[in-house]
């Protein structure tokens, strides 16, 4: 509720608001002051917090000053397109993640090791909204093999529209979130490796692999299981920049258009809706490494 507050007012002293965005040069002052009373922007500040918060008590979300459209109708329409393009990205990128950050981390003085933390910091270096400009540039623009925008095209409604849309975007979050998964597991799996445990493994005659697979593995796969949870919030508020920059009717574009509009119905209940999947993500993760980890119950 702190946040809501903290945002709410800091809506409020912005130069511009919402009727500002949407007025005309033809439109007289009285017009806009008009529409500032049907819309409750004439009353005071804490008069609208107030009016705001016994609405979202109520579950009423109201309504997009800009579009006058139902914003849980929007939420519920958006929800499941974010869902869809976050969720597998965050997935695959997580068992990709493990598999080369295992891998790595088992062949500490190897070149690949090097070879790929060179990768890494590559990648960490490149300006990510750049990563996506290229990528839109060359197989949406040049080549013109994918569409650059939306989830389907114009008239169509089928499986493979929808994969050729769907792919730039997924490319775009896979390549986001792999550098600091890869990261994390390697930093993880490197302690695990220098464990006492490890020494007495390797003294009872186990091969690396079966260290790897039956001990290693196991230990970094907790918390990276955990971890999921916390990033509940970012899979179903969506990427900012890659639906932005996409068209992908989601959480993030709807957000985005949002804030430029000052349209702060919207923009306070995407807050609200993301700090309650901060706690619940939280509260997902201490219950998941409770389940998984038998000491913690202990």
């Amino acid at each position: 509720m702190l946040l809501t507050i903290v945002c709410f007012f800091l809506i409020q002293i912005a130069p511009y608001d919402a009727i500002d965005y949407i007025a005309t040069p033809q439109m007289n002052k009285e017009s806009i002051e008009r529409l500032r009373r049907i819309n409750g922007l004439d009353k005071p500040v804490i008069v609208q917090y107030v009016i705001w918060v016994k609405n979202l008590i109520k579950g009423d979300l109201g309504y997009s000053i800009i579009t006058h459209e139902s914003i849980k109708a929007s939420l519920i329409a958006r929800i499941p397109n974010t869902a869809i393009l976050m969720i597998p990205a965050y997935l695959i990128s997580n068992c990709i993640a493990v598999i080369i950050g295992l891998f790595v981390s088992s062949h500490r003085h190897s070149l690949l090791r090097k070879i790929v933390d060179w990768l890494i910091s590559l990648s960490l270096s490149i300006p990510f909204f750049w990563f996506c400009l290229l990528l839109l540039y060359v197989f949406g623009y040049i080549l013109d093999i994918f569409p650059i925008s939306g989830m389907h095209s114009v008239g169509e409604t089928g499986v493979l529209d929808f994969f050729k849309h769907y792919f730039l975007p997924f490319t775009c979050l896979i390549f986001s979130f792999l550098p600091d998964l890869i990261i994390y597991v390697e930093t993880s799996a490197d302690i695990e490796f220098k464990k006492d445990y490890i020494t007495v493994q390797k003294a009872m005659g186990a091969t690396n692999l079966n260290i790897l697979l039956r001990h290693v593995s196991v230990n970094v796969l907790m918390p990276i299981i955990t971890k999921m949870g916390m990033a509940l919030p970012m899979i179903l508020t969506g990427s900012l920049i890659v639906e932005t920059m996409f068209s992908w009717p989601g959480m993030g574009s709807y957000y985005v258009k949002a804030i430029q509009a000052m349209d702060y119905p919207v923009v306070m209940t995407v807050l609200f809706f993301s700090g309650t999947l901060v706690i619940l993500g939280n509260l997902l993760s201490d219950i998941s490494y409770f389940i998984l980890d038998p000491r913690i119950s202990s």
